[in-house]
């Protein structure tokens, strides 16, 4: 499958900022199942970008901004061609061994009510892989996916396992809580996923982040290796789904870490043999 992205960001200041640093992880990595073809970032300020890898191997860009300036925009586009691996990971960039991965934060707090639900998983299955597709269902039916900041800002697992709904964002980090505690290392993704139905694109009845930007959990079994897991779609990853970022929660993924006021952005995700009409944007604003 091949897939257009096109991701615009644009971070309010107050009137007048000067020297604001940037940093920006919105470049995605080839890798088995996936090969970028072309992509490309583009900023409405004249500075240089300094390419580097953060601690997980993740691409980033940091740039400071002179001013003086009130908004700052950051697109980036391309296309990216994927095949389907029924969610198995090979050749990702694997900075740490995976029992780094069982470290909890602050956002995957194994709180007593998410260590409850994470046991009576447990009870279900005995081996890894049978407990991590039993955690996912169990989710999915436990939590509502809902519309929300899948970028930056989603609920804690904590958060999100007693709301009952939650954004992508907040699910992914009540899997990754539950796995953790359950001895299996788990980590945060960020991405893109496009329509599995050209027409879904149109569709009111498209799934909540479908064509746009997303979250989902890697976890890791000794047998395969890393595997992903979107609990709320309930299914394995596909070719339909773009890898951008990797880490420990979503504050490590944030496609943007700057100071200033409000960001808002503008995702979309498609196969790009589908009609220039079906494109189909999400935007999200955050103070």
């Amino acid at each position: 499958m091949r897939i257009r992205i096109r991701h615009e960001i644009t971070q309010r200041f107050e009137p007048g900022s000067r020297n604001m640093a940037v940093t920006v992880r919105l470049t995605p990595r080839s890798h088995e199942g996936q090969f970028i073809l072309r992509w490309t970032l583009d900023l409405n300020s004249d500075c240089r970008l300094a390419a580097q890898e953060d601690a997980f191997g993740n691409l980033c860009h940091t740039f400071s901004v002179d001013g003086p300036t009130d908004h700052l925009s950051v697109v980036a586009e391309g296309e990216v061609e994927t095949q389907d691996t029924t969610g198995v990971m090979h050749g990702t960039v694997e900075r740490f061994p995976p029992s780094l991965f069982l470290r909890q934060t602050d956002l995957t707090e194994a709180t007593p009510e998410v260590v409850a639900f994470a046991e009576s998983v447990r009870l279900a299955e005995d081996d890894p892989l049978g407990q991590l597709h039993a955690l996912m269902v169990a989710l999915h039916e436990k939590v509502e996916e809902q519309d929300g900041p899948a970028l930056s800002g989603p609920l804690s697992a904590a958060a999100a396992l007693e709301a009952g709904k939650a954004c992508s964002g907040g699910i992914a980090h009540l899997f990754t809580a539950a796995a953790r505690h359950l001895g299996l290392p788990a980590r945060h993704i960020s991405g893109y996923l496009a329509p599995e139905d050209p027409e879904e694109g149109e569709s009111e009845s498209a799934g909540v982040g479908v064509g746009a930007a997303r979250h989902w959990a890697e976890a890791y079994t000794p047998k395969i290796g890393w595997i992903s897991f979107d609990a709320g779609r309930n299914l394995c990853g596909t070719e339909h789904y773009v890898r951008l970022a990797v880490a420990l929660d979503a504050m490590g993924v944030a496609p943007l870490r700057s100071t200033g006021l409000e960001v808002e952005e503008e995702v979309s995700a498609l196969d790009s043999r589908a009609p220039q009409k079906l494109a189909q944007a999400q935007s999200q604003v955050q103070s």
